[in-house]
């Protein structure tokens, strides 16, 4: 049986001020390798899962295990480094950086994690395979990131969390701004790449038809007593 790489345990997350959790998760045990899909409508807490998951916020109380490591008994500078060297991220908003091109955005993890770069090979190669691969016609790699369409500035994006190899690849809504065939093309590249690389891949959308590529769906609603309270 795979070993687990993620593991929540009674874990609550409230923002500041209010009176409620927005999260309140008994358990969740996620596997290497697995390919997971986690659906639930707009304002469930989706992106405050993913934002517990890459340590961009901490939860209020409750054990937050990734890869073996306690991420709630880290300080910001550590959950930094742990999300560069071993989590690939695709961000809804994309958080490309404008004053770098293309290619400086793809290969920008290897840059801050020796850990990625020793994984990437030589940089620029695979950067151009990825953007291939994502369907970023070689004539663009030289344009500024701003200069590209929304789709084409997510499938960069994609390209940037899956260069160097990361061991846990997480996709918040990454297909929102995708056609149907290049949405399709994306998933089969997330699979491909996770599936030779050994990566876990966890995917969050509001979209249920997705589910029907994974092996593995989650509903939040199942699973955050929060939405069940208010469940009628």
């Amino acid at each position: 049986m795979s070993q687990s790489v993620v593991t929540f345990d009674n874990l609550q997350f409230r923002w500041p001020r209010s009176s409620r959790p927005v999260l309140d998760i008994a358990h969740l045990d996620i596997k290497a390798g697995e390919h997971l899909f986690i659906q639930g409508p707009s304002g469930s807490g989706k992106t405050t899962l993913l934002n517990l998951l890459t340590g961009i916020n901490q939860p209020d109380q409750g054990n937050l295990n990734i890869l073996g490591q306690d991420l709630c008994a880290m300080n910001s500078i550590q959950r930094d480094r742990f999300r560069a060297d071993h989590l690939g991220v695709i961000f809804q908003q994309f958080n490309l950086l404008p004053f770098l091109g293309i290619m400086d955005n793809v290969i920008l993890p290897c840059r801050f994690s020796r850990h990625r770069l020793s994984k990437a090979g030589d940089l620029e190669t695979t950067a151009r395979q990825l953007l291939d691969e994502l369907q970023i016609p070689g004539e663009l790699i030289s344009r500024d990131v701003m200069d590209l369409s929304v789709g084409q500035q997510q499938r960069v994006a994609a390209a940037r969390a899956l260069i160097g190899n990361p061991e846990i690849v997480i996709a918040d809504e990454p297909t929102s701004a995708l056609d149907t065939a290049n949405r399709d093309s994306f998933i089969d590249l997330l699979f491909s790449r996770a599936t030779e690389h050994g990566s876990t891949l966890i995917f969050v959308s509001h979209d249920e038809h997705l589910s029907t590529h994974f092996s593995h769906c989650i509903n939040l609603a199942d699973i955050n007593s929060i939405l069940l309270e208010n469940t009628p």
